[in-house]
C-alpha cells in the first residue's frame, strides 16, 4: 500500500465521518424528528406499515433518527470512518 492509498483512505474516512450528519439531515433525519415529505417520512411510513401500525425499536428508521437526534455513537463513528477509508482506498487502486 503506498504513500498515496494511505492519503485517500485517510481522507475518505474523514470525509464520511464529517458528511454523516449532513446526510442524514439532508434526507430528514434531524434533531426536531422527521421531516414531513422527506425520504425519511417514507421510510418511516414504509415500516410502520410493514410492523403493524409503529416504528419497531432497533429498526434501521429508529437507529437512523436517533442519529440525525443526537448524532452518531463513536462506534458509528468507527463504522462509517472505516467506510470512507475503504472507499478513499479503492479510488487510489
Amino acid at each position: 500500500m503506498g504513500l498515496g492509498t494511505l492519503i485517500l483512505a485517510g481522507t475518505g474516512g474523514a470525509a464520511f465521518i464529517a458528511a454523516a450528519p449532513f446526510v442524514l439531515g439532508a434526507v430528514g433525519f434531524t434533531a426536531g424528528g422527521i421531516v414531513a415529505g422527506s425520504v425519511a417520512a417514507k421510510m418511516m411510513g414504509a415500516a410502520a406499515a410493514a410492523s403493524g401500525g409503529g416504528v419497531a425499536a432497533g429498526s434501521m428508521v429508529a437507529i437512523l433518527q436517533s442519529a440525525g437526534a443526537a448524532g452518531l455513537s463513536a462506534a458509528a463513528n468507527v463504522a462509517v470512518g472505516v467506510g470512507g477509508a475503504l472507499v478513499g482506498a479503492a479510488i487510489a487502486i
